[in-house]
């Protein structure tokens, strides 16, 4: 069966982009494809852990390059799930001419911090650091890698600000663009 891509999901850890796809894909039926899953068979592949490929990644940049290669000649393929969930997703189908909706969801330093707090425990002060501090990693990486900034949005049709958004409401957002 050939499908193709419908819409990327992007948006830092903690933002809800993973409950996002959740309620799309159960909601039309579609499939989906995590960028962290792309990265965990490619762990299992070289018989390495995550955190020996993260290890890896950090000291040699061909890591990222292949992987996030590998993910978008999976987004741009016939066989593409219709649902893509990455960081970068939104912009390789940007700079892959991948007609699709293109979506970033955003939360403040803060909300990030509070949700990763529920979904993992900790301090909140710790999971703030925690957050900022990969954030800050990312966007240098990304910047390095690929001249991304990770705060430009001119690759999204919709940015969602969820800070002070349930759920369903960041979900019913999509869905109604979905419908169009």
């Amino acid at each position: 069966m050939i499908t193709l891509l419908k819409v990327t999901i992007s948006g830092p850890p903690g933002s809800g982009t993973s409950t996002l796809v959740a309620k799309i894909a159960d909601s039309r039926g579609w499939e989906s494809m995590n960028g962290g899953d792309v990265f965990r068979e490619e762990a299992r592949s070289r018989g390495l852990s995550v955190e020996e490929l993260s290890a890896e990644a950090k000291e040699d940049t061909d890591v990222d390059r292949n992987l996030d290669e590998l993910l978008q000649k999976r987004m741009s393929s016939p066989e593409s799930p219709e649902i893509v969930e990455s960081r970068l997703s939104g912009w390789w189908a940007h700079k892959n001419d991948l007609e699709c909706l293109r979506v970033w969801v955003s939360v403040s330093d803060k909300e990030r911090a509070r949700r990763i707090q529920k979904r993992e425990g900790g301090e909140f002060s710790d999971c703030l650091r925690r957050s900022q501090q990969r954030q800050e990693d990312d966007m240098a990486r990304y910047s390095s890698l690929y001249g991304i900034d990770l705060d430009d949005m001119s690759p999204y049709h919709l940015v969602i600000d969820a800070d002070s958004k349930d759920e369903s409401e960041v979900f019913n957002e999509v869905d109604a663009i979905l419908d169009r």
